[in-house]
């Protein structure tokens, strides 16, 4: 299992206490794991069936094998203290993460940022953020960190990454 994104550690304290967490493309669900460990409830939707599998009966989570970026967003009127995405971009869904923020929710976001065809994959600007496109993304929210710029560790990669709180 690999450990949680330092990006989501270093910002998961903004949660309020027991605040319900989505976490998009969860994957295996590294991060559906660690706020399930901290007392949130969490909704974990990934399309690959396999991946997910492993959260199956886990405590606190509640998964979901889901394709959203062709059928239909399966969260509609559910409000979250917390939306997580990593390594992850399909932008028709931006408008349907910042609606999904209950008031005082926080996004924590971090994926791939155009220069990280200089690394390799993902290299197709379809799925790499344009300059500050997570700032557009936030919108309104109180942006309370933003990064544009390419790391070595865990592998050499151009990332963006913000975490931003709804306004209440």
């Amino acid at each position: 299992m690999t450990a949680p994104s330092a990006w989501v550690l270093r910002w998961a304290h903004l949660l309020r206490e027991g605040g319900k967490v989505l976490d998009v493309a969860c994957g295996s669900g590294r991060h559906s794991r660690y706020f399930a460990e901290r007392g949130h409830a969490v909704d974990a939707v990934d399309r690959d069936s396999l991946a997910i599998a492993g959260l199956s009966g886990l405590s606190g989570v509640s998964a979901s094998c889901a394709d959203i970026e062709n059928g239909p967003w399966p969260y509609p009127g559910r409000h979250y203290a917390a939306v997580v995405v990593t390594n992850y971009l399909h932008r028709p869904l931006f408008p349907l993460l910042m609606a999904a923020l209950e008031p005082g929710g926080v996004l924590i976001y971090e994926t791939f940022a155009q220069g990280n065809e200089k690394f390799g994959r993902p290299s197709n600007p379809d799925f790499l953020l344009r300059q500050g496109e997570l700032l557009q993304v936030a919108g309104g929210a109180r942006v309370v960190a933003y990064e544009d710029l390419v790391v070595e560790d865990p592998k050499p990669a151009a990332l963006q990454r913000i975490c931003a709180v709804l306004q209440r």
